[in-house]
């Protein structure tokens, strides 16, 4: 079957499947595996195989930019420190964890002989890396609280780059290079480094053309050099790509969407990326599914058990050592958020690509290949299946009252018809549009403005809830003003260097007060940690 044919033939089960998946109610990533699974047990077609071109050369690039685009950069620098303890100390700890647990379970229970430390620690460092997908859509669905798919989908985004560059060391010095730890921690430094300055380079280069053109397919091609040239860029150069793409779309999609294009062509880019995000997702999905050989992993069934046992615990290990740690500062997080933190650690076709790209004669490829691909599946189907029962078990879902979808409704058509009455008071002053034309639209609008105040007023009347996050949202944004205020006065010289910081001390404590409201967590007292916020 020619590549052509194929593709056509995904998409479409792509497409049958999200349509039976919408109707079932059924996760759309799960439901896609298992038809993949199918698929690939009966040889309904030959699929193109799930390479490391492939992977790199379309889909990755793609995914990660759609991501990272639509990541609102100050909500995730507020949970920089828990974000970056996880995805990078705590990558490298989680591989170093799974491979302790795991090279002496091969060994004790004689799966294969000659199985040591450095082949776990391979098979570690393709596994840790997450994958979100399956899990932020159902976050979003289930009403779970921003901030902790802010936790999982920034995790993700820097901690593939983690994985990738601790797999390339770990095989060098499994194939007979030297491993020193003081030589991987400055070659770290120096991939991941030199990829998040490209990144920022093609980022920021992007962005200054789209300031200056206002056509819309124009600037969404301008957003797909970024996306893909980052990644090309940096790995021509052998550094991070997963890393470049990450900032370059973090600085497009935080800059130069609101800086530099209309609302039109942020609506046609949203689009854009919405779509793209959606046919790769479906794609990786289903050859995820076709490239796994069930009998193999079925005659695997028990290395593959092991795996995914020491997988689990080293990940439980790091997100409960990293989540007690943060205790002592304002980035802290309930409990319950940190078993929806293991248990979200979903596995992806990046691990996949990278375990088929080892050597043919690397020793135990084949179980290497079939514990990864048996953990990848299980993660997928188990946990992807069981992640909606256990926010509901955990009351971290369902917290939402019967009006909270009609508030949702209100607020958005308010928001809406005060923009589109700024817009049309603009058209006013340019004169742009003839004023009796207008005057027409602003009737119409106001009168969208006034069913919706008044929506909202009667529902603050059936729950107080709505009424206290208007109240935390609005201290919250006069805060962030008075420190901005404050800031000034002190660059200007109108305050002295004394005087600014203690006032700052003190604006920093009551918006950690107000956002650890805004999330239900109780406040640390004392918490004064400047720019690390919790949201």
């Amino acid at each position: 079957m020619n590549f052509e044919l194929a593709f056509v033939l995904l998409f479409s089960i792509a497409t049958a499947v999200a349509i039976a998946a919408r109707y079932f109610k059924f996760p759309y990533t799960v439901a896609l595996v298992v038809a993949g699974l199918v698929l690939g047990s009966v040889r309904a077609f030959e699929p193109p195989h799930l390479t490391k071109e492939l992977l790199f050369a379309i889909i990755l690039p793609g995914l990660l930019f759609e991501a990272a685009f639509h990541v609102e950069f100050r909500k995730f620098w507020k949970n920089k420190l828990a974000i970056h303890s996880l995805a990078i100390p705590g990558v490298a700890a989680a591989v170093g964890l799974t491979a302790l647990i795991l090279t002496p379970v091969v060994e004790g229970l004689h799966f294969v002989s000659g199985f040591g430390f450095i082949h776990a620690l391979v098979f570690a460092a393709v596994i840790v890396s997450t994958d979100p997908i399956a899990v932020v859509g159902l976050f979003k669905a289930l009403g779970a609280p921003k901030r902790l798919a802010i936790l999982v989908e920034g995790e993700s985004l820097l901690n593939d780059g983690t994985a990738v560059v601790l797999f390339t060391l770990i095989v060098a010095a499994a194939t007979g290079g030297t491993f020193t730890v003081g030589g991987a921690v400055l070659e770290f430094v120096k991939v991941a480094g030199m990829g998040m300055l490209i990144g920022g380079a093609v980022g920021f280069a992007v962005s200054q053309v789209i300031q200056r053109v206002d056509d819309a397919m124009v600037e969404i091609t301008l957003t797909v050099i970024a996306a893909y040239g980052s990644f090309v860029v940096a790995e021509h150069f052998h550094y991070s790509g997963v890393i470049a793409t990450v900032v370059a779309g973090m600085l497009c999609g935080n800059w130069a969407a609101h800086q530099g294009m209309s609302p039109t062509t942020r609506v046609a880019v949203a689009s854009f990326w919405e779509y793209l995000a959606f046919a790769l997702n479906s794609v990786v999905f289903l050859l995820i599914g076709l490239e796994v050989q069930l009998g193999s992993l079925l005659a695997s069934w028990k290395p593959i058990l092991a795996a995914y046992g020491a997988v689990m615990v080293g990940r439980a290990l790091v997100v409960y050592g990293v989540s007690g740690l943060l205790r002592f500062t304002s980035e802290r997080m309930p409990w319950s958020w940190t078993a929806v933190l293991t248990w979200s650690g979903l596995r992806g076709a990046i691990s996949m690509v990278l375990i088929l790209g080892l050597p043919a004669d690397f020793p135990h490829r084949e179980l290497l290949v079939n514990m990864t691909f048996g953990v990848v599946v299980l993660a997928i189907i188990f946990q992807g299946l069981t992640m909606a029962p256990l926010l509901r078990r955990l009351g971290i879902t369902g917290l939402k009252d019967v009006y909270q979808e009609q508030y949702e409704l209100a607020r958005g058509r308010l928001g809406a018809a005060h923009a589109a009455l700024a817009s049309l008071e603009g058209m006013r002053r340019t004169r742009e549009i003839p004023a009796d034309v207008l005057e027409q639209l602003e009737r119409d609008y106001q009168q969208k403005v006034a069913a919706a105040e008044q929506e909202l007023s009667a529902l603050k009347q059936q729950s107080m809830r709505f009424h206290e996050e208007e109240h935390q949202e609005a201290v919250r944004r006069v805060l962030i003003v008075e420190k901005e205020s404050l800031l000034k006065a002190y660059q200007k010289g109108a305050i002295g260097k004394e005087a600014y910081e203690h006032l700052i001390a003190d604006l920093d404590e009551r918006i950690a007060q107000a956002d650890a409201a805004e999330s239900h967590v109780p406040p640390v007292a004392g918490a004064s940690v400047p720019g690390a916020v919790g949201t």
